[in-house]
């Protein structure tokens, strides 16, 4: 339930009463005395779902900016005509809590940041999702989400389209792209420092950190976080939802792979870069994509004769631009995605072809201890480098003939020329202790 107070401009009071008594709204009228160019003050209770009708049925009668509209919640409404009100205004006997549409306006508006605020916890952000991609911590990099100001941005952006607000469009779209952009710059800045101080975890070849990897070869699966989070953001912002979850994983959805393409350009992995980037960009089109047709599908937009059109060509025009640019970038997603399967596959039908051949009589004294699909490491797109298998025996020294029987069953599953490697791990017991070599035979 909504209170609404309207300050009625001189020559409008009787347009306005007029519109209330056949809405059927039980309503105060106060003299306005100000001398600021007001009649009277109107107050009265509504359901949430009659706002947004109802204001912009006043705008057509001429209550349009130089008016004052105030909308406050309402706890509890007292009053046989309130509830009958209430009733014509419910859907399927619910009576739902659908946000006005100028509401909707002014909770994306608050919801976006000062500028040097957003900055600097963006900044923040940026350090603490750096340090925790660089260390591999899952936590850390979940710390980073929960600290961005995200939320606000991306709403206000497609909130601005929908209702033909150019202020809050050009804020949104701004905050979003200088936001990226403060933790790409920011997380380059940090990891040339850990460089030159020789902190590199994971070695030179910084991405095989997990938290790190898996943003910067991202798949067609990617977009299912991006386009979720759009849509539950509209549905926090119109519905009530909690917000600071919901910021979270948009958040999640931008700030490890803004941090990511930083890390990987101060390694000089432009590849694996390159990949991060696309990431970022898919999932900055899926956000406001979805948040776009969203709003539009949940009919938050001008309702009046006149006031279609002029939204309606932008929507359009924006949710177009959004729909390309993720159908361009779709082709690279779904070729990762397409290595992904043929991996995984790879590696189930590679296991079952070492267990089959060590099954053979002459291979009864050796063990499968683990087979593994390497890839290239060429990011974005990888492909099969080779496949390594590590066997165990009691007696030393490689089996001969093993790699190449190994290589005759697990060839055919490949693409073309096909690498097996195999590494033996000898055991040998001696008293309570052990010892453990290795040896390795590759074979084209």
């Amino acid at each position: 339930m909504r209170y609404l107070e309207v300050a009625v401009p001189e020559g409008k009071r009787r347009a306005v009463l007029v519109i209330l008594d056949e809405e059927g709204i039980d309503y105060v009228v106060s003299d306005e005395t100000s001398g600021r160019g007001y009649a009277a003050v109107v107050r009265f209770p509504v359901p949430t779902r009659a706002v947004e009708p109802l204001l912009d049925r006043l705008k057509r009668a001429g209550i349009g900016d130089e008016s004052r509209v105030v909308v406050i919640d309402a706890e509890t409404v007292v009053s046989e005509r309130f509830t009958t009100l209430r009733n014509q205004n419910s859907r399927g006997g619910q009576t739902g809590s659908r946000t006005s549409r100028q509401v909707l306006r002014t909770k994306a508006d608050e919801l976006t940041p000062p500028f040097s605020i957003y900055a600097i916890m963006l900044l923040i952000s940026a350090v603490v999702a750096t340090a925790g991609l660089l260390t591999d911590s899952p936590a850390v990099v979940i710390g980073a989400m929960v600290i961005a100001p995200l939320l606000g941005p991306a709403l206000a952006a497609n909130v601005g389209i929908v209702t033909g607000d150019d202020r809050l469009k050009s804020t949104g779209f701004t905050y979003q792209l200088v936001g990226v952009a403060t933790v790409v710059v920011a997380s380059i800045g940090l990891a040339v420092l850990a460089r030159l101080a020789g902190l590199e975890p994971a070695g030179v070849d910084i991405v095989v950190a997990t938290e790190l990897q898996e943003r910067v070869s991202p798949n067609l699966f990617s977009l299912a976080v991006a386009l979720g989070a759009g849509i539950a953001g509209i549905l926090s912002l119109t519905r009530g939802f909690s917000e600071a979850i919901v910021g979270v994983m948009i958040a999640a959805a931008l700030i490890p792979p803004s941090a990511a393409v930083g890390i990987t350009l101060a390694w000089g992995m432009y590849g694996a870069a390159v990949g991060a980037a696309a990431l970022v960009i898919v999932n900055l089109l899926s956000i406001n994509l979805a948040a776009l047709a969203t709003l539009w599908t949940a009919g938050y937009r001008p309702q009046g004769l006149f006031e279609v059109s002029p939204t309606r060509r932008p929507t359009y025009v924006y949710a177009s631009i959004f729909g390309v640019g993720l159908l361009v970038l779709a082709a690279p997603l779904a070729s990762v995605t397409l290595v992904d399967f043929h991996t995984t596959e790879l590696q189930s039908e590679t296991e079952a072809e070492v267990e089959s051949v060590l099954e053979e009589p002459r291979y009864d004294r050796l063990e499968v201890e683990d087979v593994e699909v390497e890839l290239d490491g060429d990011y974005p797109i990888q492909s099969v480098e080779r496949v390594v298998v590590t066997v165990s025996g009691s007696e030393p020294g490689p089996d001969p003939g093993l790699a190449d029987r190994l290589h005759e069953a697990i060839e055919p599953h490949g693409d073309g020329s096909l690498v097996v490697e195999v590494q033996y791990v000898v055991s040998e017991e001696r008293g309570v202790g052990s010892g453990e070599g290795e040896n390795q035979n590759e074979e084209e």
